[in-house]
């Protein structure tokens, strides 16, 4: 189909002279880092806002609105910040405003389900303009993660909770402004401290498009000049062939390998799924290496556990419980959870839930039919992300499709999305998922700062998590970027973040 429709497209218009034209698959939840959770609020929101620390390639932490850093004890953290960096609208960022980007998301001032990250700390001080001390109740080894890129953004001192209305920040990038469902504009910040973009690129328009199809053909027709990870991967070997043919010479495809993993999430309080041999059982009649090779055309990576491979609190494949493809199994899981099949077969009806982008709607599609051969009914539901990721924080939900980005490449995610004090709107675990042992391990890794007593910690919870299964790591799609050959100079993240626009150009 997609073959088709491009052989169909006429001229290319002209470009957007110092206007790059980017496309993304829903509009922002929120453009105001400290409630944004949502992949675009993230990473349109990090190139408004600075955070004070930024990940390398290895998950390092390295200095950025803080040129420094202490624990002056396993309570007390010290920052150092640095001089001369002012928001877009002149006013100097000060210790008040990283104090109160800190305090508003735990004292009530907005709601946020990245709060839960900080309700241990007891209280932020300033003592100067440059030094902001935060005091915790338990040792916190995982605050410096969360102030960093993605996760946190230094807002003004007073910013509300219709910051993401109108962000203000410190970024390489700053806010024009968005109308919903339809695009986000973005300036170059040419004062910022830390080196203005290339001022080739003038403008950033994010224009959401939520249909693949109608996407590759913006990339198609020059209409757009970049899409990151939005269209399916047949689309990108469909463009790609064509350009490796001249046919379209504008285009240019970059990838790399990926840090995002995709999950299958389970509702453990829905009574149909209550039991852990039935969510067992779906993990069994599932063949991700033969959806690996069909919907991805084999560029992804198997998942075992939600953090990144090779990082340093993986849990080793080969001490986690498995579930390759086994249908026998599968179905022998259901007969002893007293799941007898139907005069049609049908032993269970389930409902999956998922947004309407093009690459989820095949994932869907392809578990529907797995789920057929043991005897599952599952029912599809897709709306727009919005409508989507409201429903999934409220719990409206058996089962969804969703992928986490950035945030997994820290180990208190598995305390953001599986501990019991992390239900919405405090955290993420919006399975309701409660299991006392792991709530334990989560403390004891969270209370001491020596690193080899972590891992273990998280390799038992990885261990536990892998038994109860309320979530089913698939894979670590590769990070691919299509893009117009006007566009260069493009540092690809393995987070899949918009970072490469501080140093692209644009001709």
């Amino acid at each position: 189909m997609l073959t088709a429709a491009l052989a169909l497209t006429g001229c290319r218009p002209a470009p957007h002279p110092h206007t790059l034209v980017f496309l993304i698959e829903s509009s922002p939840n929120s453009l105001d880092v400290r409630q944004g959770t949502d992949s675009q609020s993230e990473r349109i929101g990090e190139l408004i806002f600075d955070p004070l620390v930024r990940k390398d390639a290895h998950f390092h932490l390295q200095p950025w609105l803080a040129t420094s850093w202490l624990r002056r004890d396993p309570l007390t953290w010290i920052f150092h910040l640095r001089p001369g960096v002012r928001f877009t609208d002149g006013h100097a960022l000060t210790s008040a405003d990283v104090a109160w980007s800190i305090r508003s998301m735990t004292n009530g001032s907005i709601v946020t389900a990245k709060g839960g990250a900080f309700k241990a700390i007891t209280a932020v001080e300033t003592p100067d303009p440059l030094t902001v001390i935060v005091h915790t109740s338990t040792p916190l080894p995982s605050l410096l993660f969360n102030l960093s890129d993605g996760l946190f953004g230094v807002v003004e001192n007073g910013a509300g909770a219709d910051e993401g209305l109108h962000p203000l920040g410190s970024g390489p990038f700053r806010f024009v402004s968005q109308v919903q469902d339809k695009d986000v504009i973005l300036e170059r910040n040419p004062a910022y401290w830390a080196g203005a973009p290339s001022p080739t690129i003038q403008r950033v328009r994010f224009e959401v498009v939520p249909d693949t199809i109608t996407a590759a053909l913006e990339m198609e027709k020059g209409s757009a000049d970049a899409e990151s990870n939005l269209l399916t991967m047949d689309m990108v070997h469909a463009l790609g062939d064509h350009a490796a043919k001249s046919r379209h010479p504008h285009l240019a495809i970059a990838t790399g390998p990926g840090d995002r993993v995709d999950y299958l999430n389970f509702n453990v309080q829905d009574p149909a799924l209550r039991d852990p041999r039935v969510r067992r059982a779906i993990a069994l009649a599932m063949d991700r290496p033969a959806l690996i090779a069909a919907l991805w055309r084999g560029h992804a990576r198997l998942a075992d556990t939600l953090l990144p491979p090779g990082h340093w609190a993986e849990a080793p494949a080969d001490e986690l419980a498995q579930y390759p493809h086994d249908i026998g199994r599968a179905i022998a899981l259901l007969d002893a959870a007293g799941l007898r099949p139907d005069r049609n077969g049908i032993r269970l009806h389930l409902t999956l839930k998922t947004s309407t982008d093009e690459t989820s709607r095949l994932e869907a599609q392809a578990l529907q039919a797995e789920l057929r051969e043991v005897g599952i009914d599952l029912a599809l539901r897709w709306s727009d992300f919005g409508t989507f990721y409201s429903d999934i924080t409220k719990g409206a939900f058996q089962m969804y499709l969703l992928r986490w980005i950035g945030s997994n490449e820290d180990p208190d995610i598995f305390h953001y999305a599986y501990a019991t004090e992390m239900f919405p709107p405090r955290g993420a675990n919006r399975g309701h998922y409660s299991n006392p042992r792991v709530d334990t391990l989560l403390r004891a890794a969270n209370d001491t700062t020596n690193e080899a007593e972590r891992r273990q910690d998280y390799i038992r919870i990885q261990q536990i998590l892998a038994q109860d299964l309320p979530t089913i790591p698939l894979w670590y799609p590769d990070n691919v970027v299509v893009h117009s050959t006007r566009l260069s100079r493009l540092r690809l993240d393995p987070g899949g973040s918009f970072d490469f626009l501080r140093s692209a150009e644009l001709r």
